[in-house]
Parts: structure tokens; sequence; C-alpha cells
């Protein structure tokens, strides 16, 4: 069940992303000259450098040697209008969603379907959302999962430091932590876990060959791209690209390309101003 935010009533999506990376200038401090359009301060000169957290198709993963996918080609498009290359860095989530690449300058931009929280907003600033997620269940074939009760006594496995993981601590029920999507569900293959709880778009390619959603936990999600507090004139640029994607037809065309399925099929249809959902 995927829940793609209607680009034609999105006027100002914005793009920027809490993401992970790794790598960066590691200085305090950006280079005085590593600036682009609009006087916009970057962490390295001719580069929007994004910290991202592979694998979470069709957000970002891999593909020939390269991070791609939907959050990627939206960063693309704002290094783009910037006027410089998008150079993507893989990290891990909980430097992602804590601020701290951001604050040790590793990246410009976090990208990596971070779901907008009041805490997270506490160390990011985020742009407005741009699409619409719920929690989901997955199981091997077979297994009798369909609702809450019914995980009373399995061992749930979950992404660190997302709101998955947040979800199950909330309801009492036991969670194996797991470093990414990938080795969540590589355990729940070995048997190491019974179910695996994360954002229902991105467990949906894994159905077939033995797996399969149980059921959708309805949560209100909505996600947002990061930068470093106080780095208003990114964020500005980053909206003003999210509006032109949304006006052109350009995050129809991309959400379609990832999706299979155009953003007009959205069923939210959130305004700029909106406030997102925690």
């Amino acid at each position: 069940m995927r829940h793609l935010i209607r680009t034609s009533a999105v006027a100002a999506v914005a793009v920027l992303a809490l993401g992970a990376c790794s790598g960066g200038s590691g200085s305090d401090e950006p280079d005085p000259a590593a600036t682009a359009a609009g006087g916009v301060e970057l962490v390295q000169a001719g580069s929007l450098t994004v910290c991202t957290n592979p694998p979470y198709e069709p957000f970002e993963y891999e593909e020939d040697g390269e991070i791609v996918g939907l959050d990627m080609a939206l960063t693309g498009e704002i290094a783009a209008d910037l006027g410089v290359e998008l150079r993507p860095l893989n990290t891990g989530f909980d430097a992602i969603e804590s601020g701290a690449a951001l604050n040790a300058r590793q990246c410009d931009v976090v990208a990596s379907a971070i779901t907008i929280t009041d805490g997270r907003k506490q160390n990011i600033d985020f742009t407005d959302p741009y699409f619409d997620a719920d929690q989901g269940v997955l199981v091997a074939e077979g297994t009798t999962v369909a609702s809450e009760d019914d995980l009373e006594g399995l061992t749930l496995g979950v992404q660190q430091a997302t709101t998955g993981a947040d979800w199950v601590t909330e309801q009492g029920l036991t969670g194996t932590q797991f470093e990414d999507l990938g080795l969540q569900v590589q355990s729940l293959r070995n048997g190491q876990v019974d179910a695996v709880v994360n954002d229902v778009t991105v467990l949906e390619p894994f159905e077939g060959d033995g797996l399969t959603v149980a059921y959708v936990i309805t949560t209100g999600e909505q996600y947002g791209f990061g930068v470093r507090k106080g780095n208003t004139a990114l964020l500005e640029a980053a909206n003003e690209t999210l509006a032109r994607v949304t006006q052109d037809g350009t995050y129809d065309a991309l959400v379609a390309e990832y999706f299979g399925t155009a953003g007009s099929d959205a069923s939210a249809e959130p305004t700029a101003s909106a406030e997102p959902t925690d």
C-alpha cells in the first residue's frame, strides 16, 4: 500500500533529506569557496553532498555501483538547480536522524525516507513533507499474523533509530535491532526473527519468494528532507526546487519510474504550509 503525496497539490514540496552518510570534509567549517547559486554554502565545492542509508528501495539503493532511488533523483534536481553535482554518501541511519552527520559537516542534506517527528525537529530543519508513509509487518508465508495481538510473544526485527523501532517499543513488544533494512530481511529469512517491522512501502518489494506483508499499521507518518539547523539558504533553495518539480511534472515522472505509478494516484493532498503528522 503506497501513499504518495499528490504532486499537483504540493506547490512547495521540499527536497532536503534526513539521510545517512560517511566521509565528508571532516571539517567543522565549510570551504569558503564552496558556494552555489544563491550563495548557498556547501561542504565541498561543486557538489551537493547528500547523506543516505541504502538499501531502502525504492528511495535509495545501489545499482551498478551507484546509489539511486527517488530520494537521490529529487536531491539531484536540487543539485541541478544549484548548478552543482550530486554526491551521495552512505552512512548509518542513526547519524542521519540525529543530525550528527549534518553537524559534523559530512553532508549538506540528509535524504533517507526520514519521518518528520518533533524529536528530530530539535536537531534538523525539515523541508515540507514529500511522501506519506505507514508501517508494515513482513512475515514468512504461512505465518498467522493479522493484527497487533498476533505479534505478542514474537521476536520482531526492527531498524535502529527508526519510527518502526519506536512503535515496537511503545507497544511493549520484543524487538531485535539491525543496522539496515537488508539485515532485517535477511534475519527473517534465516529464522532469527519471526517478523520485520518497517515502512510498508519498502517492505512491499520483498513480497514473494516466501515472504508477505501480513498487514499495514496506519501511523500517518510523512517523510521530509533535512538540513543543518539554521541553514536557511539551502532549505529555501530545496523548497523552490520541489515547487518546480511538482508543477512541471518531474515529480510525477520520477514516482512513475521508481514506483510504477503516477504521483497523481496519491491519496494525500497536503499543501506547502501543511504541518506533517509525527
